[in-house]
């Protein structure tokens, strides 16, 4: 039987969730979207930036799981998940240097090859190469971190747990409001140095704080089928996306020839992107998922509906964070885009944070699906608000919204899923649920950022409005999707 855990324990099994998020705070909202309208033309930046966050997140959706499983089986003497944290953190800093030197590359004499062989610039072509070699080695900590939890926390203080693990998740919004003003002013090198030092410094307090207990005995079996079929299932769910894409982009093209009004398009094409992103979800995610567990998957239906739960709020929120800096700059035509993105985050995170503390404690007291559903229902609130916002403040009023439900369902689903997952496999079935976490940005991402320039090529900023209204139908669908899971019965969680 597992001990109570102290408050400083919760807070060391979850640190280095603080260095992967200090990452992505910056890169995904902040860096990514000023590089790549740097690197690429304006008019097609929403396109772009899906592109390379497809290629990362495709990227780690095979290496995520691949690293839990591996850690799941390591009788290294540090323990099973702080040798791939200390690995991945180290590698983290190498490629991130390719990151910084993207820049330097822009206008260079390699230009006219990559625009001939691949049809971009070589600054973009390198900023690909360093953001795919990134999430590489990120998800080799990544996966294994996810194991700590469930490895180390006892059953009945898991929320606890799991709410800490949300506030590491989202305390950098408030660590990167400087970030903002120096993407603005160009200084890159800055920027990813503060990076690295996240990454390190939170490695560091892991490794020394963190204590494990080795595996005296590896796993019977080998991984060979295990790999396959993670390389199956990133491939399949990859696929389906891609398809969501082309029939996206086909019934635009078609009504386009076929001069159907504004209004048209955006009903038709509008609810082929909510079909789109909906249907990838639940083919790439159930069929994906069943590939990925194997005959075990029959007795593992409620954890493969958690997934889906998980991504489709994920590939709202999260792809709502990623345009919102191009939404600033091109709805409300603010033009020093990137700081008031941080600016925005940290206002939102404001009420992200308490509303994952409470909902921590309060999972553990009333039970986990309620506060799931009950964040859906918030979410899809707060983004119905942001198609009708004119000006900053009810931008900031309609995120607010959404971030109550944003934290609360951090705190809650992440404690339902690790209700769900088999103890002895809790590395390799949560980097299963990668699934929900790469996958999200590659459905939410892949398939709005070409809807987002198709409209507006018709008319500027409505592209937004019309992802940010599908965004708010996977808000709902995620809360539907909760009466597919039967929590494990030691537990009531209805």
């Amino acid at each position: 039987m597992k001990r109570d855990m102290r408050w400083y324990d919760h807070i060391s099994i979850n640190f280095y969730w603080l260095g992967i998020n200090i990452a992505s705070s910056i890169i995904t909202p902040v860096l990514l979207p000023y590089l790549v309208v740097l690197f690429m033309p304006p008019e097609q930046k929403n396109t772009y930036l899906a592109t390379v966050r497809v290629i990362g997140l495709a990227v780690a959706m095979l290496v995520q799981p691949l690293a839990g499983m591996l850690s799941d089986r390591s009788t290294l003497r540090w323990g099973r998940r702080r040798p791939f944290i200390a690995a991945g953190a180290l590698l983290n800093v190498l490629f991130l240097f390719i990151i910084g030197a993207s820049p330097a590359f822009l206008g260079s004499s390699l230009d006219g090859f990559t625009r001939t062989v691949f049809g971009v610039t070589a600054a973009y072509a390198v900023l690909l190469i360093g953001i795919g070699l990134l999430q590489v080695s990120s998800n080799v900590g990544h996966g294994a971190l996810q194991g700590l939890i469930p490895d180390l926390a006892p059953e009945n203080q898991r929320g606890r747990a799991s709410g800490v693990k949300a506030v590491m998740e989202l305390l950098p919004v408030f660590l990167v409001i400087f970030i903002g003003p120096l993407v603005d002013a160009g200084k890159i090198w800055l920027t990813v140095g503060i990076i690295m030092a996240g990454f390190v410094s939170t490695m560091l307090i892991t490794v020394l704080a963190v204590h494990e207990e080795p595996l005296r005995e590896k796993p019977a079996g080998g991984m060979r089928e295990s790999f396959l079929r993670l390389l199956g299932l990133t491939v399949l769910f990859v696929a389906v996306t891609r398809g969501a894409v082309w029939l996206v982009r086909g019934s635009g093209a078609w009504l386009s020839g076929q001069g159907a009004t504004i209004g048209v398009q955006v009903a038709v094409v509008g609810l082929a992107g909510l079909i789109g992103m909906a249907g990838a979800i639940f083919v790439g995610v159930y069929y994906g998922a069943w590939l990925g567990i194997g005959k075990a998957a029959r007795q593992q239906s409620s954890f493969i509906w958690w997934v889906v739960n998980r991504l489709l709020f994920l590939a709202a929120v999260g792809s709502i964070q990623g345009f919102a800096q191009y939404f600033l700059r091109d709805v409300l035509h603010i033009p020093n885009a990137a700081t008031m993105t941080t600016v925005l985050l940290a206002v939102v995170a404001v009420f992200l944070l308490p509303s994952a503390l409470s909902g921590g404690y309060l999972a553990d007291r009333f039970g986990r699906k309620r506060l799931v559903g009950l964040s859906g229902l918030v979410a899809a609130a707060g983004t119905v608000l942001l198609l009708f916002a004119t000006n900053l403040p009810l931008v900031i009023v309609s995120g607010c919204i959404i971030g109550i439900g944003a934290g609360t369902f951090m705190a809650t689903n992440w404690a339902l899923g690790t209700d769900l997952v088999p103890k002895r496999e809790a590395g390799k079935y949560l980097g299963i649920s990668n699934l929900a976490g790469a996958g999200a940005g590659i459905v939410g991402a892949g398939i709005g950022g070409p809807m987002a320039d198709f409209f507006n090529a018709l008319r500027p900023g409505l592209g937004y409005l019309v992802i940010f209204a599908i965004y708010a139908g996977l808000f709902l669908l995620s809360t539907a999707t909760l009466t597919r899971i039967r929590p494990p019965a030691t537990r009531s969680q209805t």
